[in-house]
């Protein structure tokens, strides 16, 4: 396993705000990401620049998820199974035949090769660093507390 799958917190703060970014505005999880645990980015097919009212919801809301204690679960299934359940495009090849699709609590399932924390009230606050949007590409940077 990659430096890009090693920290459980971020990588927990990262499903929450795919999650958030998805049930907001309709967009697909982040098609690319970088976590690191001093600072992280996700990248998003997004039509427009984020407003900073939308940045500040958007940390609103992935830290009232953090904050319910809401427990980080893992199941396994068929790659057949997950397909017609999830959008497999991130996951390896070599993740196999039988997936793991982590879940936190009934607000996020992704299929996910990564650590995580057991309880959202490990992760800490989710701070946005700086968002910027270019030729239909919004970058989000942000980091824990």
């Amino acid at each position: 396993m990659g430096k890009h799958y090693d920290d459980p917190r971020m990588h927990t703060a990262e499903h929450v705000l795919n999650s958030v970014m998805v049930r907001r505005f309709g967009c697909e999880r982040c098609f690319s990401s970088h976590i690191n645990p001093g600072k992280s980015k996700c990248d998003y097919h997004f039509p427009r620049p984020l407003e900073e009212t939308e940045r500040r919801e958007i940390e609103e809301a992935v830290n009232a998820v953090l904050s319910t204690g809401t427990p980080v679960s893992e199941e396994y299934m068929s790659r057949k199974e997950a397909e017609a359940l999830f959008n497999l495009a991130r996951l390896p090849e070599s993740a196999g035949d039988t997936l793991r699709i982590v879940r936190i609590g009934a607000y996020d399932a992704c299929p996910c090769i990564g650590l995580h924390v057991r309880n959202t009230e490990e992760v800490g606050v989710f701070r946005f660093i700086s968002h910027e949007w270019n030729d239909g590409i919004l970058r989000v940077r942000f980091k824990l507390s």
